[in-house]
């Protein structure tokens, strides 16, 4: 996808703050037409990662430390509350399929598949989603979780992290089968913190350049 493949070019640091998106060499880059470059890119403006300006074009935004810790933030404690209501509202037959989907898991740290689990974090953390039984809040955690997409592939970088992110799986899966709610939001928090670590130690995109920085503008308090 076009905006995968974009965005994990900016918060690699590839694309730099100010760099201009120029849709004509993107298209020719991809092979495609204009039309699925500027929605590419509008999903950019949509999470974050870009801002259209005046006669400039596109162009890579700046996402600041504070600005990420924040989403984090909320992402953990969307996921907490969905991990907490999967151990209160999640049917046997639910419960079954979690564990055999995280189990699955092991495959891929074994083979050392980095993409695959990729895949199979996103399979897990949406069965959870799913799993909450309401539907508000499947729908806004995946919201706050598109803006977060390119840093949380990230995190697979880190040495070992495929292997501690099926423990912590594990952990949280533990909690919702004993029907334990509190301890699935605990282990679900952990999991969380744990995310944003490893994002914060491997991202250059922490890295701002003096000459490029650009900032989203601030939202107005509406009047």
């Amino acid at each position: 996808m076009i905006r995968e493949v974009l965005s994990d070019r900016i918060v690699h640091g590839i694309l730099r703050p100010g760099e201009a998106l120029d849709e004509t060499g993107l298209a020719a880059e991809f092979g495609v037409s204009r039309t699925p470059i500027r929605e590419a890119l509008r999903q950019l403006e949509t999470i974050g990662l870009a801002m259209s300006r005046p006669h400039r074009g596109t162009v890579v935004t700046n996402v600041s430390d504070s600005e990420l810790h924040d989403i984090f933030r909320v992402m953990g404690e969307l996921e907490a509350l969905c991990a907490r209501l999967c151990a209160e509202a999640m049917t046997p037959a639910e419960c079954e399929a979690l564990s055999h989907l995280q189990a699955g898991g092991a495959e891929f740290v074994l083979r050392g598949d980095v993409d695959a689990y990729r895949a199979h974090n996103e399979r897990f953390h949406d069965a959870l989603y799913a799993g909450s039984h309401n539907g508000f809040l499947e729908e806004t955690t995946r919201s706050v979780r598109r803006s977060l997409a390119p840093f949380r592939r990230m995190q697979f970088e880190a040495l070992h992290r495929i292997a501690n992110s099926q423990r912590e799986h594990g952990s949280i899966v533990e909690a919702i089968l004993d029907g334990d709610a509190d301890r699935a939001a605990r282990s679900m928090l952990d999991h969380m913190s744990i995310v944003e670590r490893a994002v914060d130690q491997i991202s250059p995109t922490k890295v701002a350049t003096s000459d490029a920085f650009v900032t989203r503008p601030a939202h107005r308090k509406a009047v």
